[in-house]
């Protein structure tokens, strides 16, 4: 294999020639073939297939004066295409050292077989442009591609490999997906800034970033369009030819069918269908915001502008319906559609307000709405704290039972006795049906071993045990097992560990308790009923709060204590993962009314009577109810 250096010098002189007339864009309409396995739309590639990519893919161009290019973007747009475009140019026309970096060494890796091997092997001019893959010393590897005639190398790696981001100088750099890059790599800093010293040798480097947005304030894709010079692109509209930026606040649709959906000019109130976007992309133009900024070409493009028969209007219009309240779902919409950034509402809410709209059910007692119970449990030094959480349609949740127990839980015999008072105790519902705890999540970052041992002897269908990762990108992780044997080999059977989101958990439960009831006194989705506890209960339940702090020159969120106890909340997170665990959130509709069905109360009682009204001494079922339940039927039989 030829040695770096050697490569680097002569990609070094070789870059002392006069760099060649073609643009990227007419270079990919003339040469480049788009593969059958992976595109969409094999065969020559069509510049005027997505118009918006062409000033994008010429600003990287080596006759263009920007040196860096900031692609901030929705999903179905074609930015993958643009870079690989970009990708074949260096390889054909303008030879010298690159470097792609993928989120992770593991993603670099699929690229590279995924999107580089087709690139190299279905567009003709390049296959003999890469060293041989067959002989031992080709310098062609799956992280590696030599050019045959030595003039460059294109060097494949992970955001998360500080050895891959220092490796050698280079004169273009790709950094694809950067919002999912990790803060800090082994300990050396922001990986792009690494990655970006790279380049420090080129006078005339170009770099290429490329994303989807993610939480405003921490998106790095966000931060540096806004640094650039901010190009939008202005379409015409096709009634009054006045140009506009395609804003989602000018969709219009009726009665939720997305099929009704139609674009509002807002020049001349015309209605604009997503057909005519066709001719309104191929007459559009990109202008700047900031046109000082001559080195920084930033380009923002959402997916409302994606081609006809890719992503359409009515697509946005379904995407937006289906989130919902949902939080998590209208996060990745803004994100994937609009290609804006998520502003988290982490706020605390109000503990006073919380306490004022408690209501009058039994502590103890399921109202009507109630459907399983999970329960989610705190440990302390000398004592544990468990939350029963019942969970209804739509996400609604009502809180059952609050109770410290008070011991040491390396103790076997303390251990035994509180699973014993919270998985064996049956608790009435509305209905008079008779509900048990179905999963209880047990929190392991403290007494770590001791809760090991305390799952260890439980099923694995009823007792988890939990621990909290702020940075998760899931509400619950995979599972990873614990136990070991002398050789070191993970048992098949040990205790296992759940990773928790507990940011994105927490940000969805302050969400869910700020919310009031609807208009028509109905509650609305992911709404949190509480009885009444005493104040400590909802002081604990708010004890935290979302800041931003400056990490090595970089915004982080991070969650704050606003005093010292916050167990209640600790608590009810670990009870929604542990709701989770069950299926709940991938349940259908027909799971959740056919598990409804089974608990329904008299309909001469409204709902607001069937929660004011605890349970008879003796309950009797009511008619709706079936004569198993009369025997005590449980959840896990109803789930089923």
């Amino acid at each position: 294999m030829i040695d770096a250096q050697i490569v680097y010098d002569r990609a070094f002189n070789e870059g002392l020639k006069p760099d060649p007339l073609l643009t990227i864009s007419e270079w990919a309409d003339q040469y480049r073939v788009l593969s059958k396995t992976a595109s969409s739309e094999p065969g020559r590639y069509r510049t005027n297939r997505t118009p918006p990519l062409k000033e994008i893919m010429d600003c990287l161009s080596p006759y263009s004066p920007v040196e860096e290019v900031v692609f901030k973007k929705g999903a179905q747009v074609g930015a993958t295409e643009c870079g690989n475009n970009w990708i074949g140019y260096i390889i054909d026309q303008s030879p010298g050292p690159a470097l792609v970096v993928l989120p992770t060494v593991e993603l670099g890796k699929r690229w590279s077989k995924g999107r580089l091997t087709p690139l190299i092997n279905d567009t003709p001019c390049l296959k003999d442009k890469i060293k041989d893959p067959r002989s031992r010393d080709s310098g062609n590897t799956i992280q590696t591609k030599e050019f045959a005639d030595g003039t460059g190398i294109l060097q494949i790696t992970g955001a998360n490999s500080s050895v891959g981001l220092r490796s050698m100088p280079v004169r273009y750099l790709f950094l694809d997906e950067v919002d999912a890059y990790p803060l800090d790599v082994d300990g050396e800093g922001d990986p792009t800034s690494l990655a970006v010293r790279r380049t420090s040798n080129f006078t005339r480097r170009k770099i290429f970033k490329v994303s989807t947005p993610t939480i405003e304030g921490l998106s790095r894709i966000d931060r540096d369009f806004k640094n650039s010079d901010q190009r939008y692109y202005h379409v015409p509209c096709p009634h009054y030819h006045e140009k506009q930026v395609l804003k989602w606040e000018q969709l219009r649709y009726d009665n939720d069918d997305p099929t009704t959906t139609r674009y509002i000019c807002e020049h001349c109130d015309g209605e604009i269908y997503n057909h005519q976007k066709t001719w309104m992309l191929e007459n559009g133009e990109w202008i700047a915001e900031r046109p000082e900024i001559t080195k920084i070409a930033g380009f923002h493009l959402s997916s409302l502008y994606s081609p006809v028969g890719w992503f359409s209007w009515e697509d946005a219009v379904e995407q937006f319906i289906k989130a919902g309240d949902d939080e998590r779902l209208l996060k990745v919409w803004y994100n994937t559609v609009l290609g804006e950034t998520w502003a988290e509402k982490g706020d605390a809410p109000e503990w006073e307000r919380l306490h004022d709209r408690s209501e009058d059910y039994k502590i103890g007692f399921v109202p009507e709405g109630g459907l399983f119970l999970t329960a989610g449990l705190d440990v302390q030094r000398d004592r544990v704290e468990v939350e029963v959480v019942a969970w209804g349609l739509h996400k609604q949740s009502w809180s059952v039972d609050y109770r410290v127990f008070y011991g040491d839980v390396s103790d076997k015999a303390f251990r035994e006795r509180v699973y014993s008072e919270i998985m064996d105790r049956h608790y009435e519902h509305a209905c008079g049906a008779s509900l048990s705890v179905q999963m209880l999540a047990i929190d392991s970052g403290y007494a770590t071993q001791d809760v090991y041992n305390w799952v260890r002897t439980k099923p694995m269908s009823r007792c988890m045990a939990v621990k909290g990762q702020e940075r998760a990108s899931v509400p619950l992780g995979t599972p990873s097992k614990v136990d070991v044997t002398i050789r070191g080999k993970k048992l098949r059977h040990g205790a296992r560990v759940w990773p928790v989101g507990v940011s994105l958990l927490k940000s969805e439960l302050y969400h869910w308790l700020k919310l009031g009831r609807n208009e028509d006194e109905t509650y609305p989705n992911g709404y949190c009923h509480f009885p009444k506890y005493d104040t400590e209960f909802f002081k604990q339940l708010c004890a935290e709060q979302l800041i931003t702090k400056i990490v090595k020159g970089y915004p982080k969120h991070e969650w704050q204590k606003t005093r010292d106890r916050n167990e209640a909340l600790d608590c009810r997170i670990y009870a929604r993962a542990a709701a989770i665990a069950l299926g709940a959130d991938r349940w259908s509709d027909r799971k959740w009314q056919k598990l409804a069905e089974n608990f329904a109360v008299s309909d001469s009682a409204s709902s607001d009577e069937a929660e004011a009204t605890p349970p008879p001494e003796n309950p009797k079922p009511t008619k709706s109810v079936t004569r198993k339940t009369r025997r005590r039927k449980s959840t896990s039989s109803m789930m089923r």
